[in-house]
């Protein structure tokens, strides 16, 4: 399943080339999904790459070949409607009208124990240097309900070991509780320049807004406010042994 940026870029791609008969340029792919630099786009041009929906055309500029399309475009993550609209790691599951089913609220597991609640397990994060989000909801996962608070939440499998002196190890299982804000200490999924989500510990610094991994063998990485958004906190954890 593609992100919700994956998918823009591709679809941009692909009606440029079929009304121009060439792809955009670089420039041009920056300000049609907003994103503040290039090496954003050449993130995405990769992914595509590698799930098999880009090609690039050795010795020529500007050469990208639309390989395919999603099959099932149900299942793609849908482009923003508006500028405005930040991207998320999944949607935010609101109740009332209009509201996602798939992402109501933690509900009961069905033939758990009644002291358990499915959550959704919605990709990868990395604990390491960012990698792109996924929205790819795979299965639900049953966690214990003292470990799940107020509001909507989503779980994610770690990759890396930047935050292994906090616990945190490749291939564990993390809780997140939906949120746009956090204190500083607190380790959160944070997405950066709306491409790349990572599992880090925030750090305010005046202006700034420094991600902060728990391994000595991984630097800090400072950005700028307008650059991060929380997408959530870390609230609880599972590893399986």
């Amino acid at each position: 399943m593609l992100t919700r940026k994956q998918y823009e870029l591709l679809m941009f791609i692909h009606e440029r080339i079929r009304e121009a008969g060439v792809p955009p340029s670089f420039d041009e792919m920056k300000d049609a999904l907003d994103l503040k630099s290039k090496s954003g786009i050449h993130r995405l041009i990769t992914a595509l790459e590698e799930r098999g929906f880009l090609r690039r055309m050795e010795k020529r500029a500007r050469a990208l070949e639309v390989i395919r399309l999603p099959e099932n475009m149900a299942e793609t993550a849908r482009p923003a409607t508006t500028r405005s609209q930040s991207q998320r790691i999944l949607p935010s599951a609101r109740h009332g009208r209009g509201a996602d089913p798939r992402h109501t609220s933690p509900r009961k597991a069905m033939g758990d124990s009644e002291n358990s609640v499915n959550v959704p397990m919605v990709g990868r994060i990395a604990a390491g240097t960012p990698i792109e989000a996924l929205q790819n909801r795979i299965a639900d996962v049953p966690v214990p309900s003292g470990m799940i608070g107020h509001g909507e939440h989503y779980a994610l499998e770690v990759t890396g070991d930047s935050m292994i002196n906090a616990g945190i190890l490749d291939g564990d299982t993390v809780i997140i509780q939906e949120a746009s804000t956090a204190s500083t200490g607190e380790i959160v999924v944070a997405l950066v320049d709306d491409t790349e989500a990572t599992l880090k510990r925030l750090r305010r610094r005046g202006d700034s807004i420094a991600l902060e991994a728990a391994n000595p063998a991984y630097e800090t990485r400072l950005y700028g406010a307008d650059r991060v958004k929380v997408q959530g906190k870390l609230v609880g954890l599972i590893r399986r042994y």
